[in-house]
């Protein structure tokens, strides 16, 4: 009978670890995912915003991070004092942001729209999640600096994943020039977002997704450097001190709106919150294009003077 027990336990282990391979492999790297953010349709509230970028002159920003891994990034220039760094999703690129570079760019924004590591043109085994990201985008930061000097007002907007890498920025040590955030959609941690993925991708039940997850977080540890619950944006929100204002759609149900809730009470600086009432994920702009676009400007004129 403890034969039985202990073959029975080992082959449940290794069946779990080979689905944490597994799950580690879809949800940390850019495997079988095919991206194309520059197809564009007649149907789409952002036509006229994203042929318009197609179209612009961009020019293209090369930054070395590691020995092995080179980013990219479409600069826009508009020859002023204010810069905007646009942070996409999860497995799209710098130009899925065309929407909100235009936004940007007719405000007199200067747009620079890096692809994420293992994103896009950019270099990378494994996805970071906004942990990994957030040191890239501080060089990011310093590089506009360099290029367009000390007197630039810099705002940093991300979606999805952009929007969870806005805020883990926002607990480093920062330039001054870095006046305030927007996030859209970004979740709360890592962990807790993977979790959800698992139980509504898979279907798996809550008792098979904690050691599901958890062998995803130690195989992260050993590949990409982190544990799963060291990457939350709770953690790097207390850490913020400058403005901040939080984006989500009540029907989200890939970034559930609880989090939205759970970055908002983390945040001691100034801050703003709106949460669409009919938006499903990533969708408040397109669908709330020019009320979204007021709230945003509003808020960019409090702190970008």
């Amino acid at each position: 009978m403890k034969k039985k027990l202990l073959l029975s336990s080992l082959l449940l282990s290794g069946a779990t670890w080979l689905a944490s391979e597994y799950f580690f492999k879809y949800a940390m790297t850019p495997f079988n995912k095919d991206v194309d953010s520059k197809a564009i349709s007649g149907k789409d509230p952002l036509f006229s915003e994203k042929t318009w970028y197609k179209n612009f002159p961009k020019q293209k920003w090369v930054l070395k991070v590691e020995p092995k891994i080179k980013l990219f990034a479409h600069y826009l220039d508009n020859h002023s004092d204010k810069t905007v760094i646009l942070l996409h999703g999860f497995m799209s690129d710098g130009d899925s942001m065309a929407g909100f570079g235009k936004m940007f760019y007719d405000w007199g924004y200067n747009v620079l729209l890096p692809d994420a590591r293992a994103h896009g043109r950019s270099q990378g085994k494994y996805i970071g999640y906004g942990f990994r990201e957030k040191e890239d985008i501080l060089k990011w930061i310093k590089s506009v600096i360099i290029k367009n000097g000390q007197n630039q007002k810099i705002v940093i907007m991300g979606q999805s994943m952009g929007g969870a890498t806005t805020m883990m920025v926002s607990g480093l040590n920062l330039p001054k020039q870095v006046k305030c955030f927007i996030e859209d959609c970004g979740y709360s941690s890592v962990k807790e977002e993977i979790t959800y993925q698992a139980q509504e991708a898979i279907k798996l039940p809550k008792i098979l997704c904690k050691p599901l997850v958890e062998g995803v977080s130690i195989i992260n540890k050993r590949r990409n450097k982190f544990f799963l619950e060291e990457a939350s944006n709770i953690k790097q929100l207390k850490k913020n001190t400058r403005p901040i204002f939080f984006i989500h759609g009540k029907r989200d149900h890939v970034v559930p709106t609880k989090m939205v809730y759970e970055n908002y009470k983390a945040t001691n600086a100034p801050k703003e919150l709106w949460v669409t009432q009919l938006a499903s994920h990533a969708q408040s702009y397109p669908m709330y294009k020019e009320e979204y676009e007021e709230k945003v400007r509003m808020f960019l004129q409090k702190y970008v003077r």
